[in-house]
């Protein structure tokens, strides 16, 4: 009997179990994969591409600038905070080929938001797209960070074309807000310098951190997952293996990555999966601008392609989707959110290829379980657990549940972080290390596991958590709010919206005052949909608010 025999059923062909790892850090693995694939497309984005050569002296050539003239070393953390651009691999990569610890942080943060992510990992550089750089002047004393690298998104397009978007950004679009950082320099200017300067690479062990992924958790306190270089590594062959089904030997993948890369997902699937199998990855910069997405899409032979439930129906929606030449898609994975069965269906009618689901979180890098690729996947399940990963469901003590009763999913693997940067993890796992993931589930007879609920009061926008904690926190340091309780409730486009409910301590308060504070405080899909004034707020007899029936009042 294996470790893994409690495994019901696996897919045709994938093991149970990944083995020794194959690299003892990622750096060995980006070398390799330089090696190999030098003379192929690494990314492609707005029709500008990169080789997997030109991704490696790239990055060598940033992470000599962070060395020499940053003089940032092993253990140092790094904050990137861009949407999809080719200068968000070379950063990430040069980060990482320089020991640092990366903090990939969500461009569209308001500059609380920052300062907290900041402070909390003790960020020590940060590059950063010019659209939000008035964001980081706001913050930039109080986190105290001095070495600041500035790109615009057209940087790396070259010559015309590159000076012509940049041109429109700003001045046409006026996506640009002025901002002064006189300490900063462009990225442009420290790939030059970079190509120049000595590069020392690091020694990295296998359990030193690559990444702080920060996450509310399972508590709505946003921090930070430690990610080692063994967990990324761990769960890289971990998908590798999965993706068999799809994979043939010498046959390049094309990988389209709407996702940003800041997000766990597209990081660890779109972005280190794909450079260890040396395929073509076609980054997306704006996604939600459809009709342009779609037109990007009519360019590529594409094979593969993650995403949420919201884009996909977004896709479907758009007239000219149908247009696209699917003959080349092997299947499509979505994450981050529930995949409605309506959209899977009808996914599978136009592209006549399978829309499966998968299932992981920030803290377990983030792949736990995903449906089979090889047709026998299960609709409305988050599949079977991936090689090398134990899944179970425990009630409130601990206790490990049957098939079919509904628990708290827990998990262990490789690819499961040790704990909270800078955190008391006593509550996170349950003994024997079993991470607790805080969604409510359940698995049936042959090992397939659903999500039935969510254990905290956590909402789901768009594939993202919103913690009503923080909701709350924000909204009540207005000067006019007594009382604020915060709630999800259902939304076509998002799955889910915010909708708070307001007690005033000022009768002048409007809900248009009240907006324009929020939009200010919060990240947008952070922000309430729906606000509700009310007398008062249900309480138990230890005066905790009860959103539990608020959510029951208004689905009444």
């Amino acid at each position: 009997m294996n470790e893994f025999s409690w495994v019901k059923r696996y897919p045709k062909g994938i093991p149970a179990s990944i083995g020794e790892l194959e690299y003892q850090s990622l750096l060995e693995m980006f070398e390799d994969a330089f090696d190999k694939n030098a003379g192929n497309v690494a990314f492609e984005n707005m029709g500008k591409t990169m080789t997997y050569r030109e991704l490696d002296i790239k990055s060598r050539n940033f992470s000599a600038y962070l060395q020499s003239k940053f003089g940032l070393k092993k253990g140092d953390t790094i904050a990137i905070q861009m949407p999809n651009l080719l200068q968000y691999p070379i950063a990430l990569i040069g980060a990482l080929r320089a020991g640092l610890i990366v903090v990939n942080t969500n461009p569209l943060y308001t500059p609380r938001e920052m300062a907290h992510q900041f402070k909390d990992a003790k960020v020590k550089a940060v590059v950063i797209v010019s659209n939000f750089a008035c964001n980081l002047e706001k913050i930039k004393e109080e986190v105290g960070i001095k070495n600041i690298i500035v790109t615009n998104l057209g940087d790396l397009l070259g010559g015309l074309k590159g000076s012509i978007v940049n041109f429109v950004v700003k001045y046409v679009k006026k996506m640009v807000p002025s901002y002064s950082l006189p300490e900063a320099v462009t990225f442009k200017k420290a790939l030059a310098e970079g190509a120049n300067l000595n590069y020392e690479r690091p020694e990295i062990a296998s359990g030193d951190l690559a990444f702080l992924q920060y996450t509310g958790g399972t508590t709505g306190v946003s921090k930070g997952a430690q990610l080692s270089h063994k967990n990324i590594i761990a769960h890289t062959q971990q998908i590798n293996n999965w993706f068999q089904p799809l994979l043939q030997e010498g046959v390049p993948e094309t990988m389209i990555t709407a996702i940003p890369l800041y997000h766990i997902f597209a990081l660890a699937v779109n972005g280190i999966f794909m450079l260890r199998i040396g395929a073509k990855n076609v980054l997306i910069t704006n996604p939600r601008d459809m009709p342009g997405f779609v037109k990007e899409l009519k360019k590529h032979k594409f094979t593969l392609m993650t995403g949420v439930n919201t884009l996909f129906n977004g896709l479907l929606n758009q007239a000219a989707f149908k247009e696209v030449d699917f003959s080349h898609l092997k299947g499509t994975i979505g994450g981050g959110m529930a995949v409605q069965d309506a959209v899977a269906k009808k996914w599978q009618e136009v592209t006549s290829s399978p829309l499966v689901e998968g299932y992981g979180l920030s803290e377990t890098s983030p792949v736990l379980s995903c449906n089979p690729l090889d047709g026998t996947h299960k609709m409305g399940t988050i599949g079977l657990p991936t090689p090398s990963t134990e899944m179970a469901v425990f009630d409130e003590r601990g206790t490990k549940l049957e098939e079919g009763e509904v628990g708290e999913i827990c998990a262990r693997g490789p690819q499961v972080m040790n704990g909270y940067w800078g955190r008391d993890n006593k509550e996170v796992f349950f003994e024997g290390g079993w991470f607790r993931t805080g969604d409510m589930g359940q698995m049936d007879e042959e090992g397939f596991f659903s999500i039935v609920d969510r254990k905290k009061d956590m909402i789901n926008v768009s594939g993202f958590n919103v913690y009503p904690n923080e909701i709350e926190n924000v909204v009540a340091n207005h000067a006019k709010v007594l009382e604020v309780a915060a709630i999800g409730v259902p939304d076509k486009r998002s799955t889910e919206a915010v909708k708070i409910f307001v007690v005033k301590s000022d009768e002048s308060l409007t809900e248009d005052e009240l907006n324009e504070y929020c939009n200010e405080n919060l990240t947008a899909y952070k922000t309430p949909k729906y606000i509700v004034f009310t007398n008062e707020l249900p309480k138990s007899n230890v005066g905790k608010i009860l959103r539990r029936e608020l959510r029951e009042a208004d689905q009444g």
